[in-house]
């Protein structure tokens, strides 16, 4: 019988410290402490996320997630360059650049660091640098037709109008539809007087996309040779978009001075004064 009791009480004593075990168990907090990997993940969705924002003009927003992305995981080079994106995109130029930098210490050999990069300092008026990048950019990707079109553009400002030409051709014969190109042909062959060539080339642009730069630009060149032409040209560049009544947005728009003059001397014809007065009336409203 003593052996008995003697078992119980044994057997009782273990079922005692076992419930004080699970009772102090179920005291201590469990805690989830994530790896590296999943870390990785959550912040690659993150920057996703951030990247449609931007996509969508949700500009405010989309810099938010791209910092907080950063936040989690700054060794992915893509992150940073999603985040200088959304800065361009808010205008904190100095910001953005310091992102690209932050991406190409991670990896040199990504072309749209540079091509980001000529945005900002074209935007600061640094042609050198942006033409520095540019060139970067292209012995990495030699097949991107909008980081030739940009580099011509730059010459285009410089009024180095024959090497920008070649630029210019060389974005068309990567992508032939590319009208802005064979249009910026167009302005700076005008530069050049070779009226002919501008005309056979915003020609060109046109049947691709009918817009009123190279409309304008057509109805310039066509003012001393078929005045009826130029009018309705002109007219019809006026609707389709009233800033280029403005001579300032198309300075902005590279329009060098000889086509420059040619336009206002167009847009002064009497027969155009209510589609020049209306355009001017819409760009105040706009404004």
């Amino acid at each position: 019988m003593k052996n008995f009791f003697r078992q119980i009480i044994n057997v009782s004593l273990i079922s005692f410290c076992f419930l004080r075990i699970e009772q102090v168990q179920s005291l201590i907090p469990y805690y989830y402490f994530p790896s590296i990997k999943n870390l990785q993940k959550e912040s690659l969705s993150i920057g996703q996320n951030a990247y449609q924002l931007l996509y969508f003009g949700q500009y405010k927003e989309s810099l938010n997630l791209a910092k907080l992305a950063v936040k989690i995981n700054k060794k992915d080079e893509k992150l940073w360059l999603i985040l200088a994106e959304a800065q361009i995109a808010n205008n904190l130029y100095k910001q953005a650049l310091n992102s690209l930098n932050n991406a190409e210490n991670l990896n040199s050999n990504i072309s749209e660091i540079y091509f980001a990069k000529s945005k900002i300092y074209l935007k600061n008026k640094q042609l050198k640098e942006a033409k520095t990048a540019l060139e970067k950019g292209l012995k990495i990707e030699p097949t991107n037709h909008k980081a030739f079109f940009q580099f011509g553009n730059i010459l285009l400002m410089e009024k180095n109008y024959l090497r920008a030409i070649k630029l210019f051709e060389k974005s068309v014969e990567i992508k032939t539809d590319f009208w802005p190109a064979i249009n910026n042909q167009g302005l700076a062959y005008f530069e050049k007087d070779n009226i002919k060539k501008s005309i056979q080339l915003f020609e060109e642009a046109i049947l691709i996309e009918e817009n009123a730069e190279p409309l304008l630009g057509l109805a310039s060149c066509l003012r001393i040779k078929d005045i009826k032409l130029a009018l309705e040209l002109a007219r019809k560049a006026l609707a389709k978009d009233p800033k280029y009544v403005d001579y300032n947005y198309r300075k902005e728009q590279l329009w060098g001075e000889k086509l420059q003059k040619s336009a206002e001397i167009l847009l002064q014809n009497e027969q155009l004064q209510k589609d020049v007065i209306l355009a001017k009336s819409k760009i105040n409203i706009s404004s």
